[in-house]
């Protein structure tokens, strides 16, 4: 209880000091409108006791689009705590309490996945993002899963890739796989059955994740950057779909192999 007290009021007094800065901040749209949130998140690992081991980097051309599996709302903290990124997420999102204006706060760009007709709309969304130099992150699962496989990816958005090479007058989109895998909490291996400690998925209720994780803490988790692929709209964005589906599938697995045999 007393783990769980320090941190939640440590967290919403930085919370509250950071908020109006990044509001400001996107106002006027200067620069530490991107460095405002990388410096919360890594706040936030630290406090929940989430130790990130990162292998590789993100390419430093532009415009990027960044491509990962999904299995907890830990990986929102854990990748903006290693790149400025923007996140593209479902709607409902944005009208979560208090969550949704922090999502909003970081710039994301919201997307209606019911409504297929919209998908023009947000893709311009995302180029406008990536044409301005903004990492743009989406998972390509579409949804969470288990943290044990990556599921098949799906390719509407990526479609707004080829959108960005004519709004930034590009000849070309760098596209970057990146593995998120949930290896240990408190020093033991997490396998299959002890995974949805750390993944958040399926109909689980989010406030009694959370505080599991503020409750215990000491979360071990593997992040990949892959070799990211140039894409000048020729490729057919379903054979795309297919290559960084398997560039994060076997990167993934190789994570959490390596952690059940240590």
């Amino acid at each position: 209880m007393l783990r769980t007290a320090v941190v939640l009021s440590v967290f919403a007094l930085v919370t509250i000091v950071l908020m109006p800065v990044q509001w400001l901040a996107v106002a006027l749209k200067r620069p530490l409108c991107r460095r405002v949130p990388v410096f919360y998140h890594r706040f936030v690992c630290r406090l929940l006791g989430v130790r990130v081991r990162a292998s590789g980097a993100p390419v430093s051309d532009r415009p990027l689009l960044i491509v990962a599996n999904h299995s907890s709302w830990l990986d929102i903290s854990i990748i903006t705590s290693l790149a400025p990124v923007v996140f593209v997420a479902k709607s409902e999102i944005a009208r979560w309490p208090f969550l949704g204006v922090l999502a909003k706060l970081q710039r994301t760009v919201f997307v209606e996945r019911d409504r297929r007709q919209k998908t023009g709309k947000v893709n311009a969304q995302i180029a406008k993002r990536l044409a301005g130099g903004d990492p743009v992150l989406l998972f390509g699962e579409g949804t969470a899963g288990d943290g044990n496989r990556v599921l098949p990816f799906r390719t509407a958005l990526i479609g707004a890739a080829r959108d960005a090479i004519a709004s930034a007058g590009n000849d070309r989109v760098w596209i970057q796989p990146l593995s998120i895998a949930y290896v240990s909490q408190q020093g033991i291996s997490l396998g299959r059955h002890l995974r949805p400690r750390a993944a958040w998925y399926g109909k689980m209720k989010l406030i009694d994740h959370i505080g599991k994780i503020v409750r215990t803490g000491a979360v071990d988790v593997s992040v990949t950057w892959g070799e990211p692929i140039p894409y000048d709209g020729a490729i057919d964005r379903k054979i795309l779909a297919r290559q960084l589906e398997s560039a994060v599938r076997r990167t993934t697995v190789a994570a959490l192999r390596g952690a059940a045999a240590t």
